[in-house]
């Protein structure tokens, strides 16, 4: 899928969930849980145990869905996340070096950025997007909605604190997509293995975000 395609499917499902774990079959588990509730994007984080042997285990075992890999803190990083097969990159800063090197793998990246200065940037060395990290410590959605007057032309996506009662909140602000870790993986559901009540929790997600009228909060 090219940078075009990916983000114009980004834009129709509009989640992505973010997963850390320090136990690889709890990753598994934890993506397996929130693809039957139907969320298309997720993130299998760099620091996530054997990251790159379970990213290349749920692109055989979920072939319709895009599996990527985000906090690639360098290029090295970077290199062994598009060898094992992820299909977007995710980065906390923005390294026009690492941009440039996804952007001639053909892999969709979105690097990490506080600032208009460090937005345009990332945009410029040719960012698919730009992730506006974290947003907890901007202002939230009035940061997002704030960047839209001067940077309307760059698709932002923020991470770092976005909410299930915060979702509608930034995607009225003009958030193409958000990010989503803790919400979607409540630390006791996660402990008991109650993988069934976190693919509820992303159904619930996903049905809001592809209705006229979304019911949030959730």
């Amino acid at each position: 899928m090219n940078h075009q395609a990916w983000l114009t499917s980004l834009k129709k499902h509009r989640a992505i969930a973010v997963i850390r774990s320090s136990d690889k079959e709890i990753a598994w588990q934890m993506a397996k849980a929130v693809a039957k509730g139907g969320i298309q994007f997720i993130e299998i984080t760099w620091n996530t145990e054997k990251a790159a042997e379970l990213i290349s285990q749920l692109r055989l075992e979920l072939p319709t869905f895009s599996i990527g890999t985000g906090t690639l803190l360098n290029l090295e990083q970077l290199q062994e996340a598009i060898d094992c097969g992820a299909q977007f990159l995710f980065t906390p800063h923005a390294d026009v070096a690492m941009i440039k090197v996804a952007v001639d793998a053909g892999v969709p990246i979105v690097p990490g950025a506080f600032s208009p200065t460090e937005i345009v940037t990332a945009w410029q060395a040719g960012a698919t997007c730009v992730k506006v990290f974290p947003i907890s410590g901007l202002g939230g959605a009035a940061y997002l909605k704030a960047l839209q007057g001067p940077l309307g032309e760059i698709p932002l996506i923020p991470t770092g604190g976005v909410t299930l009662d915060s979702v509608k909140l930034f995607i009225d602000a003009g958030a193409i997509a958000v990010g989503l870790a803790g919400d979607l993986f409540p630390k006791h559901l996660v402990a008991n293995g109650d993988w069934e009540a976190i693919a509820q929790i992303a159904r619930t997600l996903t049905q809001n975000l592809t209705t006229s009228e979304s019911s949030f909060p959730i």
